[in-house]
């Protein structure tokens, strides 16, 4: 009779055993696919996160932006004021007697615009004279990259008979800017105690 307790009791301590190891193998397997799911779903938020979704906005943004600012570039439609550095200064005679052509070409890749009387000094061997203003509206002139626009300077004719004054360059400045451009010219005006005709200046863009 006690040897078959003790294998009975044998019997039910390694059942008890083998029951253990299987709920403890079951409860590893779960707490693995548990800890997995965990991993995965972690995983799937910080690939599809905002983050993510943010950098590509980012730089689809900036491709539309450059290619903004590109077609823009291209395009050359940007206005400002026009600065003597992008302008090819000339000069010709007018139609009338004692009239002087000056044409201001925009040498840019952009259309600028003028506004206003430019700066006009003509000098010589006997001193400078700074042209007047004439009493003409000054338009607002949009000079597109290769055209040009021009203003008139007039001044008395010599016909005094006498040797009269010479000028030899005219220092052109062009409306709000600083910087000069010198033109060589050839003008000769009489010899004037201030009473006659002044040497006077059209806006640009007038007369054209």
């Amino acid at each position: 009779m006690r040897v078959q307790k003790f294998s009975l009791l044998a019997v039910a301590v390694a059942a008890g055993l083998s029951l253990t190891a299987c709920q403890s193998g079951d409860d590893s397997s779960a707490g693995s696919d548990d800890s997995s799911s965990s991993a995965q779903s972690s995983g799937s938020q910080d690939s599809g996160g905002s983050s993510a979704s943010t950098g590509k906005g980012a730089g689809t943004a900036g491709s539309d932006a450059s290619a903004e600012g590109a077609s823009g570039a291209a395009s050359g439609t940007a206005t400002g004021a026009c600065r003597t550095s992008q302008l090819a200064f000339s000069s010709s005679g007018g139609m009338a007697e004692g009239t002087l052509i000056v044409n201001l070409k925009n040498t840019g890749t952009a259309t600028c615009t003028l506004k206003g009387f430019p700066g006009a000094d003509l000098k010589g061997k006997d001193g400078t004279v700074s042209a007047e203003r004439s009493k003409l509206a000054p338009p607002s002139v949009s000079v597109k990259a290769g055209e040009e626009t021009r203003f008139t300077l007039h001044y008395p004719s010599n016909d005094s008979g006498g040797s009269g004054v010479t000028f030899t360059s005219l220092v052109v400045t062009p409306p709000n800017e600083t910087h000069s451009h010198t033109l060589p010219v050839s003008i000769n005006v009489p010899v004037s105690d201030g009473s006659g005709p002044a040497i006077t200046v059209d806006p640009v863009g007038t007369g054209k």
